[in-house]
């Protein structure tokens, strides 16, 4: 990673021209020609893609009991303590987040309200590929338990064993019992058209690769979703205090995750940065998944030195990344700066994959300077609001002039009519 230096101007310009590679129209072609092989033959699509994308030769798609069970069994002591450990703290985290619906009677004869109901059907997709996530499952799942849903539908792509037991573990902590091995596009058409083997869903929500989520994209309207996910990207704000360590670490918490994951540090000073810049390369040598890190941090990967610290926030808030870490003094006091970001990390000892795994709030968060506009899942994604009201004739009496003379200057006469029909018996005919 190269070291950076400029105005806000001048670094904004260099992250617009470095931009990812554009081949959406591409892929938005391919992921079309599945949607609709998908929508036209059903489960033989989904056997054909699941072959063709993940090696797997598979005909029962929906996991019985047992064997989400006996991923369960099989999966150690020490996951499975700590998947507890997790679900408590996001059950306890995402219960704060339930709405509730409310009554209005101020006006005499009039009642106003509001209905907060949950979805009848949820589909979670949990990402496989170059990892697993168990982790996944918790944050998809459990929000729409406390939400309410009644039918959460899950599915996953397999790999040559299967469903992975970590994954299958935490389903079971989670009581989920639908389970579909399979994923890509394919797995997110099936959960919009339905198939005659997996079942239609209002939303499709979750994390995936850049064909889910141009499949979400594609559905919209069909189902509804969360939203639509990107590569994983973390921006670190530190001064001359911070702990270069630290700092490439969480640079590579991310980095680790995808070739096209985005990791940034934003600092005012040069010195940090070069330190960064040295653990990088140390912490790299002995990375598992060295490689994919390394190409994410040059290809996409960034440290800027900035003048100052308005410049820091004035930069970050333009990136507005799914994962933003302040490591500066007094990080609390800075957080009214923040306009535009997914989930924030405040302090040397907030590091990101605390969120990604314990701390409570959820993972599934925007990317893509979407954090301008989404935000992370939560257990306001598993509810609709309906809004009711009831009018006495007295009631009606009173606001029947305004809502005539509304419907009349729309040129809608059947909206006034169906308002003044209700008093045509009044004595004497009188309105």
């Amino acid at each position: 990673m190269k070291i950076l230096t400029g105005d806000y101007a001048t670094l904004i310009e260099h992250l617009e021209r470095s931009g990812q590679q554009d081949e959406q129209e591409t892929v938005e072609n391919q992921v079309k020609d599945i949607l609709r092989a998908v929508k036209e033959t059903g489960d033989e699509a989904l056997i054909t893609y699941t072959k063709k994308f993940d090696g797997v030769d598979v005909v029962d798609f929906r996991l019985s009991k047992e064997a989400i069970q006996a991923g369960y069994e099989q999966t150690t002591p020490e996951v499975v303590a700590a998947l507890q450990a997790a679900k408590k703290n996001i059950e306890s985290f995402h219960q704060k987040q339930k709405q509730n619906g409310f009554v209005d009677a101020e006006k005499s004869g009039v009642i106003r309200g509001q209905l907060v109901l949950p979805l009848e059907t949820v589909g979670i997709y949990v990402p496989g590929g170059t990892a697993r996530y168990p982790s996944s499952v918790l944050m998809n799942a459990l929000p729409a338990k406390i939400a309410g849903v009644k039918k959460i539908v899950m599915i996953t792509p397999p790999d040559v064993n299967g469903v992975p037991d970590g994954i299958l573990a935490a389903a079971a902590i989670c009581g989920i019992d639908e389970i579909y091995q399979v994923g890509g596009a394919q797995g997110i058409a099936a959960l919009a058209y339905g198939t005659e083997t997996i079942p239609k869903v209002d939303k499709i929500v979750g994390p995936g690769n850049v064909y889910v989520a141009t499949a979400k994209k594609l559905l919209f309207g069909e189902v509804a979703i969360d939203m639509i996910a990107g590569p994983s990207e973390i921006v670190v704000l530190a001064d001359q205090f911070a702990n270069p360590r630290f700092i490439a670490a969480d640079l590579l918490s991310q980095a680790e995750h995808d070739t096209l994951a985005r990791s940034i540090l934003i600092t005012t000073s040069e010195e940090l940065a070069l330190g960064v810049q040295s653990e990088l390369a140390a912490q790299l040598s002995d990375l598992p998944r060295a490689k994919i890190a390394r190409q994410a941090l040059e290809n996409h990967g960034y440290l800027f030195v900035v003048p100052d610290l308005k410049t820091q926030f004035d930069l970050m808030n333009a990136i507005a990344p799914e994962h933003l870490e302040i490591q500066i003094a007094e990080p609390m006091s800075h957080l009214s700066r923040v306009k535009h970001a997914g989930s924030v990390f405040l302090g040397n000892y907030a590091s990101e994959p605390l969120g990604d795994y314990l701390a409570g709030p959820n993972h599934v968060l925007p990317t893509s300077g979407t954090a301008r506009f989404f935000s992370p899942l939560g257990v306001e994604d598993f509810v609709k609001r309906t809004a009711f009201i009831s009018y006495t004739k007295e009631a009606l009496r009173l606001e029947q002039g305004a809502v005539t003379v509304l419907a009349r200057e729309e040129g809608l006469e059947a909206h006034a009519r169906a308002i003044e029909v209700r008093f045509e018996e009044d004595v004497g005919g009188e309105q």
